[in-house]
């Protein structure tokens, strides 16, 4: 998923399209020449394990020396269960912090699993009786008592959530992220403030509207907003005085919403997502792996031959497709289908599915935005996506959508079948190379 403060996720589901903004930034008008003001910083700050050592031998130099756990590996899922196509599903364990699960606790299931954004994002209606126990964050820089609880607003090109930010002990497969700041969406304890709603779009806070119990945001940023270290950003954080009150308002570093994997105490370096190939009549669900560490261990080392592609300070790279540059462009496990603008490609329902009347066999060019590895030219299928999801699959590899954003191409899931994805965090030191990058 992608965000539009300046960091990028898209999810669609069967009935809609959401270009959303997971990670936090500025507005639009920071300067930067974009239209939506992305800005997804990964690289802003260390893992707070730290990185790890440069081996820079063996592996094609992939090595990294940080503390390993041989119990890397969960197991994520697509499936339709909550009505939507290509969602990558993983369920991950909610505590309160401290209790090391032996507190109240709840499993969370049908969390999105998102390499386009940043952070842990959970409907309150899936945690049940265990919301009333999490700590509420308090403390914003700008509240001068100190003391008012906080609330974040993450926005989409297509919606926003809305909710308090708390702390948890976040448990996915064997690991374990304590202590940290959450965003508890739609939990109805503060009126949405109106510079967040007015960044226009549905109220993505529920379940229902997201097609997922929440969004397992392990992207590339370890924090969700360098911006907002700096300066109050109207839409995103906010301290509130009282229920119907919320003031925009800076935050620090400890009190952002971040990623659970750069919490861990082992493997925090990054994560691969391994899926299988499915045929092009897509599949009626998929199961796969998703690994921690990158360069740790031989289960999450990128091959010799590996295509790697550094990131720029907003988590992006850059897309050739015919003729046009998209340097908008990301490899994102959150978008549920090849997303670009193609005007000569039908398109069907207001969600814009593209709908050839034949399948094609499109071919784009990937590149990194600093030139620091050579362009590879990917081919990629698109077929009738209506004509597809009619048949009640879960998994499709050939399903893609028109962009609005005319510099925007995100290799949604369809990508990922059939492939290890790669994704390093921050600027974690992997033998010679430093991130944040992707591979494949």
């Amino acid at each position: 998923m992608n965000t539009i403060h300046k960091t990028f996720w898209a999810a669609m589901t069967a009935a809609s399209v959401l270009l959303a903004a997971c990670g936090g930034g500025s507005s639009g008008s920071s300067g930067d020449g974009s239209s939506i003001g992305w800005n997804a910083t990964p690289d802003w700050i260390t893992p707070p394990n730290g990185s790890g050592g440069t081996s820079g031998s063996g592996n094609a130099g992939y090595t990294s020396n940080i503390k390993t756990d041989k119990n890397n590996t969960v197991t994520v899922r697509v499936d339709n269960s909550m009505g939507s196509i290509n969602m990558l599903y993983a369920s991950i364990q909610v505590c309160a912090p401290g209790t090391q699960g032996k507190g109240p606790c709840v499993t969370v299931d049908r969390m999105l699993v998102d390499t386009g954004s940043t952070g842990v994002r959970i409907a309150a209606s899936a945690l049940q009786s265990l919301n009333s126990q999490l700590l509420t964050q308090v403390g914003a820089p700008d509240d001068n008592t100190g003391a008012f609880p906080i609330a974040e607003c993450m926005t989409f090109a297509s919606g926003f959530t809305w909710g308090s930010v708390k702390r948890a002990d976040i448990t996915i497969g064997n690991r374990t992220a304590s202590n940290i700041p959450i965003q508890v969406t739609g939990d109805g304890t503060f009126s949405t403030p109106a510079d967040c709603a007015a960044r226009g779009g549905a109220d993505l806070s529920t379940a229902r509207s997201l097609g997922a119990n929440g969004i397992l945001g392990i992207g590339h940023g370890v924090q969700d907003s360098k911006d907002a270290l700096q300066k109050a950003v109207p839409g995103l954080y906010y301290y509130c005085p009282s229920a119907n009150s919320c003031v925009s308002t800076r935050m620090t570093v400890a009190k952002e919403v971040m990623n659970p994997v750069a919490a861990f105490d082992a493997d925090y370096n990054g994560t691969v997502i391994r899926l299988p190939a499915i045929a092009a009549g897509g599949q009626a669900g998929v199961s796969g792996q998703l690994i921690f560490g990158v360069g740790t261990q031989s289960n999450n080392t990128p091959p010799a031959n590996a295509n790697i592609f550094a990131l720029d300070e907003y988590a992006t790279m850059t897309t050739q497709y015919h003729g046009t540059v998209l340097n908008w462009s990301a490899i994102d496990s959150g978008t549920n289908a090849y997303l670009f603008p193609d005007d000569t490609i039908p398109t069907a329902s207001e969600w814009e599915w593209y709908t050839p009347s034949s399948p094609l066999n499109l071919t784009a060019t990937m590149e990194p935005t600093d030139g620091s590895s050579p362009p590879v030219s990917v081919t990629f299928p698109i077929d009738n996506a209506l004509n597809l999801m009619a048949s009640g699959n879960a998994a499709y590899n050939n399903v893609g959508a028109y962009s609005t954003h005319s510099r925007m191409f995100l290799w949604g899931l369809p990508f990922f079948y059939g492939r290890s994805v790669y994704t390093v965090i921050g600027n974690s030191k992997i033998g010679k190379l430093t991130g944040p990058f992707v591979a494949f």
